[in-house]
């Protein structure tokens, strides 16, 4: 029997020069970004035009890809068994997203838990990291001088934001379901419009901040958890749009929606990350120092 003639379950895919075209695409975005902060290749520091076009590629990339993705969803390819192997795809990716941002926070609790070991003379004093360590944190945690935020001002209110943005893009989902596609798209842009919020909201927090990413392990520590965190929100946010364009120009339906799920998982979980950012980034330290 012909290898066209063959019926089962299974899309086997065409091949494609996407996955070439990423990996390109992540390498030149790597190079750029190390040639921005530190200059390489005579380059120096603050050249950004490498960085631009490798931002630009994955941008290409990304927007190419998932096109022939929707294009396969339409061509039928998407049987109900390969939907549950795209299900898996996306919680395994929810899942490496979540170790992502347990390193971020193991690093947090080690810089707090452990401080005292770094001022207490446990380091080997001729090694030239111990100063370094001892001016890091300045005998306690938060390190002495730095100002940490007020929790319950714009964090709570971004933490309200985010919770209301999860209650709508499930109401949405609800929607959809039910083939009620006119508050579908309402709750949906809501949902987007919550998101855009929250970013410039963060964005208006970075410019009070009492401290500088270089200036304590405390700063560092805070903004790579909350600027990837803030990072995702983007995404999710952009993830989201895409389905509001294509649920508004007929591209999803009660039946068909699976690229609409994945968006609100992704959403869900980066609510759940901004709770625990809330609760341990914000909320303990702020308490710690007696506020």
């Amino acid at each position: 029997m012909a290898h066209d003639e063959v019926k089962h379950d299974y899309h086997l895919v065409n091949p494609s020069p996407w996955p070439l075209l990423g990996s390109m695409a992540m390498v030149v975005l790597a190079i750029g970004a190390v040639t921005y902060m530190k200059g390489l290749f005579g380059m120096p520091e603050g050249t950004w035009w490498l960085l631009a076009v490798g931002f630009a590629a994955v941008i290409y990339v990304m927007f190419g890809w998932w096109r022939e993705v929707i294009k396969e969803s339409r061509g039928g390819d998407h049987t109900p068994v390969v939907q549950i192997g795209l299900r898996y795809g996306m919680i395994l990716f929810i899942a490496s997203e979540i170790m992502f941002f347990v390193a971020w926070f193991w690093s947090f609790f080690e810089f707090s838990i452990f401080h005292g070991a770094r001022v207490g003379g446990t380091f080997d004093a001729t090694n030239p990291l111990y100063a370094d360590a001892l001016q890091a944190v300045g005998g306690q945690w938060p390190p002495a001088g730095v100002e940490v935020f007020d929790p319950f001002h714009l964090p709570l209110m971004n933490t309200l934001i985010l919770l209301l943005s999860g209650t709508t893009v499930t109401a949405a989902h609800h929607a959809l379901q039910h083939d009620n596609r006119k508050s579908a798209i309402s709750m949906l842009a809501i949902t987007i419009i919550l998101g855009i919020c929250f970013t410039g909201l963060q964005v208006l927090e970075y410019q009070h901040a009492g401290f500088s990413y270089d200036g304590t392990i405390y700063g560092s520590a805070f903004f790579m958890a909350t600027g990837f965190h803030g990072a995702h929100v983007v995404i999710g946010t952009i993830f989201l749009t895409v389905c509001l364009i294509r649920l508004m120009t007929g591209g999803m339906s009660a039946k068909k929606h699976l690229g609409f799920e994945f968006a609100a998982w992704y959403w869900h979980f980066v609510d759940v990350v901004w709770l625990f950012l809330f609760a341990f980034v914000y909320v303990i330290p702020y308490l710690v120092l007696g506020h």
